[in-house]
């Protein structure tokens, strides 16, 4: 039988790709060096009108993909994929330059090199300054250049469909990973606590992350593409499966995101919409909040009923755990001393995980963007933030076209809360939140499944 939609082809040949990295991860290098080469042919040789957004799905692709070549040691730098989006979205600057109320955003680059200065000066002889620089200026350095690229961008809904599959594609290839790998999550489970073994061997937390977006970006194909019965019980099965395998990661702070940010989805698509489709949201949101259902139910199943008690903060035996944020407060905290400490400049960049290995032995990395800019940057830290944190709000004072807004901006904000910046999603869907969206007609909502 031939498959004629160009959405479903691509999902199987990712499922594919999954599976084909799993039996033998040395392939994962090939995946990586595919992208590199397909996309960079796709942007050059797209006609002028077509490159902006050829560069959009690039990105998206790209940081769908980040995780599944981490945990398989496909990219050749650990900060591979962020350089990616970089590099792409330098090349849309080029072509498009960018628009002067993005300015903000090169003050906000500005304001990050003075740490660098400071780390050079302060920074331990024995740490390596170039890895520390990279590894906590890649995802601030990412976000401002994805958000140059991306302020005043207009795109169809039909592009914005093209972006949204462009990030579900290579999800798909890391989830299949994840189930090849863990097939049977019962086996894995004893305790409440991040599982790496249901997490692909790799970071729980990022891995959560990226399959809670995948659930989101499967939602919005749910509510708003799917023309045919056919690609709305795809889409729902996608949904099912994000989010088994986002909860069972049994890391909270990726899962908890994907629900606000789908609760922001429905709230606003709800407002744009006349009565009648309206009452026909109402049953697709029946079939959502019913898949739903059902995954918790079999999550509680395979996990014995840990899953229920890591949510309420319970250990295996039932008992609440006396930090609900497992040692991040506490970082926080000591960020918040640092910058007391040294409030102008900061202690510089990469130094505050130095100061930490001093006094505690320990190399913990920081899970708040907030603090760690604070602490690393100091009083320019705090104007960095604060451009971040309002741009996108007086953008939005001014520009209700995107319906997908607060969910990209709640995504960012709340993930490099929990996770600070380590990937390069937060980055770019924070970019994301700045297109303007074209509407050619009136959005119409989409027939429900049929009977």
């Amino acid at each position: 039988m031939v498959i004629k939609d160009r959405y479903i082809r691509n999902i199987l040949l990712h499922v594919l790709i999954g599976m084909l990295i799993y039996f033998n991860e040395s392939l994962a290098k090939l995946y990586f060096f595919s992208i590199i080469i397909y996309f960079f042919f796709k942007i050059l040789r797209a006609p002028n009108q077509d490159k902006t957004l050829e560069i959009l799905k690039a990105c998206t692709y790209v940081l769908g993909a980040e995780v599944l070549l981490r945990m398989t040691k496909g990219s050749l730098l650990y900060e591979g994929s962020k350089y990616l989006v970089i590099l792409f979205a330098i090349m849309g600057l080029f072509h498009k330059g960018f628009k002067l109320k993005a300015t903000s955003y090169v003050l906000y680059l500005l304001l990050l090199i003075p740490g660098i200065y400071v780390s050079m000066y302060l920074l331990d002889v024995s740490y390596n300054i170039r890895k520390a620089v990279a590894f906590n200026l890649s995802g601030p350095v990412c976000l401002g250049i994805s958000a140059l690229f991306c302020m005043g961008i207009t795109v169809s809904k039909k592009q914005l469909e093209a972006i949204i599959n462009y990030g579900i594609y290579p999800l798909i290839s890391t989830v299949i990973y994840i189930v090849f790998y863990t097939p049977d999550i019962s086996e894995v489970v004893s305790t409440t606590g991040s599982n790496f073994a249901a997490s692909g061997g790799y970071g729980p937390n990022q891995v959560a992350t990226v399959l809670g977006l995948g659930a989101f970006f499967a939602t919005v194909k749910f509510f708003n593409y799917s023309k045919i019965s056919t690609l709305r019980y795809v889409n729902l099965a996608l949904i099912l499966l994000f989010s088994f395998r986002a909860m069972t990661t049994f890391s909270r702070g990726g899962v908890l995101t994907a629900i606000i940010m789908i609760l922001c989805f429905v709230f606003f698509e709800y407002k744009s919409m006349n009565k009648r489709t309206r009452s026909q949201m109402f049953i697709s949101l029946f079939l959502f909040l019913s898949v739903i259902a059902a995954t918790w139910v079999y999550s509680s199943i395979q996990t014995s009923g840990l899953i229920e008690k890591r949510y309420a903060n319970q250990n295996a035996m039932g008992e609440e755990k006396a930090d609900i944020t497992t040692g991040r407060v506490y970082i926080f905290m000591k960020e918040v001393e640092e910058f007391l400490e040294s409030p102008f400049l900061g202690v510089g960049v990469g130094r505050v995980k130095d100061l930490r290995f001093q006094e505690t032995g320990i190399h913990a990395a920081s899970h708040n963007e907030m603090s760690r800019i604070l602490a690393e940057h100091g009083l320019l830290g705090i104007m960095a933030f604060t451009i971040l944190l309002l741009v996108p709000l007086f953008f939005r004072l001014g520009d209700k076209s995107n319906t997908l807004f607060f969910s990209f901006y709640f995504f960012w904000f709340l993930t490099i809360n929990h996770s600070a910046m380590r990937i390069a999603a937060p980055a770019f869907i924070y970019g994301l939140c700045l297109l303007n969206i074209r509407y050619e007609k009136t959005p119409v909502y989409r027939k429900s499944i049929e009977s």
